[in-house]
């Protein structure tokens, strides 16, 4: 099953995380099918603190993919923001 998840990367203490398409058998920071955006829960003021291409996230559920629950939360909170 393809899954919607993110994956870990930056330094110690400081956390950046990659949004990827990946099969759910492959570990957390592993090999991944494609990456379809980021999550920066560090960004101080003018920074981007999230970015998903809408595109391929509708293409990948389209195609069955699940999202992971953090991903949905982010995913739901950045339309509400687009929403207001």
């Amino acid at each position: 099953m393809v899954v919607i998840r993110l994956a870990r990367g930056g330094a110690k203490k400081r956390p950046f995380f990659n949004i990827v398409a990946t099969d759910s058998r492959s570990r957390r920071d592993g090999r991944f099918i494609e990456r379809i955006g980021f999550y920066n829960p560090v960004a101080s003021g003018g920074e981007e603190s999230f970015r998903i291409a809408q595109d391929r996230l509708t293409h990948w559920q389209g195609v069955g993919a699940q999202l992971s629950p953090t991903v949905a939360r982010l995913v739901n909170q950045a339309g509400k923001k687009a929403a207001a």
